[in-house]
């Protein structure tokens, strides 16, 4: 039997903790009905099982028993997040998510499916693993950095020794045709940042604003000047993306409030463009506020670095694809994408690559199929087993390589 034809061979049972998953989604750092279905999964199989506390997360760590002649145990760690989105599925599926507000809209549910299934193929191989497999099940990726969170408790030690090599995969419900695989050495996704700003007016009535300070008109003004700001200071070939995801003002149409408000999403791709916008986006806005005669409050928060993947492991991830499905089935990206990770925590500190896997509906046009994110967002349960297989083969071949070196 092939890695491949046992992942097939479960495909049934990780089709069905996908769907469990699905239906009741859970939002943030703290999965606790997430959690249990993990371990009720993990259960008998040869894991030491370590719980967050600052989390609902699990790290699954696997001895192997296979033989190695390199100075030290090899360790490899395979990550999938498990967290969902605060989004009103309205997809159809049957299904569908149960929980009012939350969906797993960006396919956290296939990555700790696949994972589960690669925990299973894993212990299964444990006689010719010649090294140690951790296993890091995730909360709080879309925004909660959990990664960090499960770095500070220790995951990258988790089996007494920092991981020589990392690896990821993250679902896409658009783009690429189903079952394709994609990656690409060094930068691979964007750093985040975050913006909230409150301008500061005075109320009035609306039928006299010059008797009040309309935060309104100066908040308008600034969601304006920070899209002409980007066009103007920064290098089009260093790319910049702002994007206002709120904005808040007011309680009727004849009241000027006391406080507009925004939120916007910021992502840079180098260490000069991102500390460029810490310093310049805060200095238009207080300039707009003040040619405006009122105040403001800017809270710039630097959120998730870029996502660069190690050129070798990419290499790598590339080549067992190409083992395990044939070469055709992996793309090398010519551009990163503008969407950021907080596993780029976990390769800022071990080299290892993330891979992408078009889920994408077959028959469905993948220009057309809604994007991770949307509430009519769609995933093949036909690309689990590639997904567990991949996980798999990548933890039995890089220990197997690092546990070769003498």
């Amino acid at each position: 039997m092939t890695v491949l034809s046992d992942a097939r061979a479960l495909a049934g049972d990780i089709r069905q903790l996908r769907h469990r998953l699905h239906e009741e989604p859970e939002i943030g750092l703290h999965l606790p009905r997430t959690q249990e279905k993990v371990l009720e999964a993990l259960s008998g199989l040869p894991y030491e099982i370590t719980l967050g506390t600052d989390t609902t997360s699990v790290t699954a760590v696997l001895r192997g028993e296979g033989e190695f002649s390199s100075a030290e145990k090899p360790v490899v760690l395979l990550r999938g997040d498990m967290d969902a989105l605060p989004v009103h599925e309205r997809t159809g599926v049957d299904f569908s998510s149960r929980i009012d507000g939350a969906m797993h809209a960006c396919g956290h549910d296939l990555h700790t499916s696949m994972l589960v299934g690669a925990a299973t193929l894993l212990a299964h191989h444990r006689d010719r693993l010649a090294g140690d497999v951790v296993l890091m099940f995730q909360p709080g990726e879309e925004g909660y950095d959990g990664a960090g969170v499960m770095i500070r408790e220790g995951v990258l030690e988790a089996a007494g020794r920092r991981a020589d090599a990392a690896y990821g995969i993250h679902v896409l419900s658009a783009g690429s045709p189903n079952g394709q695989f994609a990656s690409k050495a060094d930068t691979l996704m964007s750093a985040s940042d975050g913006l909230t700003v409150t301008v500061h007016g005075a109320g009035g009535h609306g039928s006299a604003p010059h008797q009040a300070q309309d935060p309104v008109t100066v908040i308008a003004e600034m969601v304006t000047a920070l899209q002409v700001m980007i066009t103007r200071q920064f290098n089009v070939f260093d790319p910049v993306v702002l994007s206002v995801g709120v904005l808040q003002a007011g309680t009727k149409r004849n009241i000027i409030p006391e406080t507009a408000r925004l939120e916007a999403t910021i992502r840079s791709f180098t260490p000069e463009s991102r500390d460029k916008l810490a310093r310049v986006v805060p200095r238009l806005l207080e300039g707009i506020a003040a040619a405006h005669g009122v105040d403001v409050t800017v809270d710039y928060v630097t959120e998730y670095p870029p996502t660069i993947t190690d050129e070798a492991e990419t290499a790598r991830a590339e080549g067992v694809v190409g083992e395990l499905f044939g070469g055709e089935r992996f793309t090398r990206m010519a551009q990163p994408l503008s969407g950021s990770e907080d596993f780029s925590r976990v390769l800022q500190q071990v080299p290892g690559s993330f891979v992408f896997l078009s889920a994408v509906p077959r028959g469905a046009d993948a220009a057309a199929a809604a994007f991770n994110h949307s509430a009519f967002a769609t995933f093949d349960d036909d690309v689990l087993a590639d997904g567990t297989a991949l996980y798999t083969q990548l933890a039995l071949s890089r220990v197997a390589e690092l546990a070769s070196r003498s």
